[in-house]
């Protein structure tokens, strides 16, 4: 059956909604795979606007894009590098690897590696007889200072200044140094304010969510 659009997004959201509870209840992201690898065809169907294919893995692709590509879909956690088959990269047209990144900072964020046509793609692969290898290092992108971005809110406590940046960053200054670390910081503000570190049946805020909070309450005491 067909999926629409918002459907698409639906169902996509509810996947995402799964996996973090599964990681709140203790179940490492290895051991669902096939979770994370539905996370992923959603994704790209959704970003191509296209359709699953009607078998798993039909002939080695995942989604029928809008532009009638078949795309193999690669969803990875923690893998070290992503495997393609030989034997049926040539019914495969585009290439989309994603990474599902689990951090303090923003949660559970989808990371696209690598989007490009087969042909492109390969250049940038490992090839032997058995298998086509890409680097999980590939298509890593460096992190931007926050020095050029704007600062939308900051606020006050004790020796501490707590900024939140448009980019949603939140960065913790204690003295006026910069912490490297802003979540331990953010955790003892929280719990000397009175700010809940948790959310949405137990679950623990990202540094962005908290620290927003942690502002939102100081420039309001």
């Amino acid at each position: 059956m067909a999926l629409t659009q918002t459907q698409i997004i639906q169902s996509l959201g509810e996947a995402l909604s799964w996996f973090e509870k599964e990681l709140s209840w203790g179940v490492a992201p290895q051991e669902f795979n096939h979770l994370t690898g539905r996370i992923g065809e959603l994704y790209a169907a959704m970003i191509t606007r296209g359709q699953m294919a009607l078998k798993t893995n039909q002939r080695g692709y995942d989604i029928i894009s809008a532009c009638n590509e078949r795309v193999s879909v690669k969803t990875i956690t923690s893998s070290n590098h992503i495997s393609f088959n030989p034997n049926t990269i040539e019914f495969v047209d585009r290439i989309i690897v994603l990474r599902i990144n689990i951090d303090d900072e923003m949660g559970i964020t989808v990371e696209e590696l690598l989007d490009a046509p087969t042909i492109e793609a390969l250049t940038h692969m490992n090839h032997n007889k058995s298998r086509i290898t890409l680097s999980s290092s590939f298509g890593k992108k460096p992190t931007q200072s926050l020095e050029n971005l704007r600062v939308i809110e900051k606020a006050e406590y004790k020796n501490y200044l707590v900024k939140r940046y448009e980019s949603q960053s939140i960065e913790v200054l204690l003295n006026g140094e910069v912490q490297a670390i802003a979540k331990p910081h953010l955790r003892k503000i929280a719990k000397e304010i009175g700010v809940d570190i948790f959310y949405d049946e137990n679950k623990v805020k990202n540094t962005r969510q908290l620290g927003k909070h942690v502002i939102d309450i100081l420039n309001t005491s």
